[in-house]
């Protein structure tokens, strides 16, 4: 019996480096074909948290990562072939440049068989743009090729002078005009978060009004997926109630982690450590990754919400934390400025924030349960006396590992773990 078939218009965009304009032009388009009527799917390459919230908001939808390494293939096949389903456009933002990485964009689009766009800030330049072009869709022999897109585009003038340097089998699919006020704000982890960014609808709204500035913009070919077929989880947290916290503070969660929980029959419910004075009634509590260095004061007063998580482990129930969610369990966080303040206090140690990276990459982590996967991406230094249960594995041979850690009924790390690679083992943490 052959594999049911989807069809669906699709491309990855990508592009030479960072830093020209990839969020911002696959926003756009989201947008702009959102607009158009079309439900438009946008998946994010690698274990970022932070563009996907603004490429949600662009399209409408939850959006989900692609990781070859950190998810495998056969679920990045599943999750693709999912969204054929019910869209008609279906868009993946790169990661760095094309070719960069040790899973890099260009990996995945030809594991995934999806054309590659290539986003070329064409500020300053005339043919050279069409080198970049043909570079990039001539460097790996077998790479799909779906066209270019001008980024930063002067006039009418300078996009025809891009289109008709481009070789026939490149297309110019879109030309963006240049208007700094489309652009994008940052910190030290990335982008803004969606909801920090006060005039976003906006700035995506102008930014698809300049897609189509100069040229039409172009809809990719259709892409043909095929059906994976993949086991559901087992319903191992069936009747189970998992607080999850989510604010401004917390807010690193995997959509994909989410549903994982789900499909095991937890039932899920937010609340803010920012905002609330009590846990809701459940069995466990996950407290994700996020800024709790932005907002120290708010954090260290809420002495309800710390006793209500004292309390919760006390009674021996689980409590899971990754990351920003960890440093709140510390006995105190401080910013890069020095500005310290009291945390939960369940795990023994302090945090202070660096003014520059302390660990980032691929983990692999074994636990009773076998592997499970993920990343680390902090700007913290981490002084405790608590020996960790077991440490990870980078996946980077210049990397080092993350410890875990176990006290009671806590378990908590710096690890951003990927819960469908190893459902089982994810749900021993509830």
């Amino acid at each position: 019996m052959t594999a049911e078939l989807r069809s669906c218009p699709a491309m990855l965009i990508s592009a030479p480096a960072s830093g020209q304009g990839k969020t911002t032009v696959t926003a756009a388009l989201a947008y702009y074909h959102r607009q158009q009527g079309r439900r438009v799917r946008v998946f994010k390459t690698g274990p970022d948290f932070i563009d996907p919230q603004i490429l949600a908001f662009a399209c409408g939808q939850p959006v989900y990562q692609l990781d070859l390494w950190m998810m495998g293939e056969a679920h990045c096949r599943e999750m693709l072939y999912r969204a054929a389903g019910d869209a008609d456009l279906i868009l993946i933002e790169g990661v760095m440049g094309l070719f960069d990485g040790d899973s890099s964009s260009a990996d995945l689009a030809q594991a995934l068989a999806v054309p590659v766009a290539a986003v070329i800030d064409a500020q300053g330049m005339a043919q050279t743009f069409a080198a970049v072009a043909y570079g990039l869709a001539n460097y790996r022999p077998g790479l799909a090729f779906a066209g270019a897109i001008a980024n930063k585009v002067g006039s009418a003038g300078h996009a025809k002078m891009l289109q008709e340097a481009l070789p026939d089998a490149t297309p110019l699919l879109a030309a963006m005009a240049r208007d700094e006020a489309v652009g994008l704000p940052s910190r030290h982890l990335g982008l803004l978060q969606a909801e920090e960014i006060g005039d976003l609808n906006v700035r995506l709204a102008r930014a698809a009004e300049l897609l189509n500035s100069f040229t039409p913009c172009l809809l990719p070919e259709p892409v043909t997926f095929a059906d994976v077929s993949t086991n559901p989880p087992p319903r191992l947290l069936q009747g189970k109630r998992i607080a999850v916290a989510r604010d401004a503070a917390f807010s690193f969660l995997y959509q994909a982690n989410l549903d994982c929980l789900q499909a095991m029959g937890a039932e899920l419910m937010f609340f803010s450590p920012l905002a609330d004075s009590a846990l809701p009634e459940a069995d466990s509590v996950y407290l994700p990754g996020g800024y709790p260095e932005l907002h120290l004061q708010v954090l260290a007063s809420n002495t309800q919400m710390k006793q209500a998580l004292t309390a919760h482990h006390q009674a021996s129930k689980p409590l899971y934390a990754e990351c920003g969610g960890f440093l709140y369990l510390l006995d105190s966080l401080a910013d890069k400025e020095g500005h310290q303040a009291a945390m939960v206090g369940l795990l023994p140690g302090n945090a202070v924030m660096q003014s520059r990276l302390v660990n980032l990459g691929m983990h692999s982590l074994q636990l009773e349960q076998g592997e499970i996967r993920g990343h680390s991406f902090h700007f913290s230094k981490l002084e405790t006396a608590l020996e960790p249960f077991t440490v990870s594995s980078p996946q980077r041979s210049f990397g080092h590992g993350e410890g875990f850690f176990r006290k009671g009924s806590l378990q908590a790390s710096y690890l951003h773990l990927y819960f469908p690679y190893n459902p089982q083992l994810a749900a021993s943490f509830f």
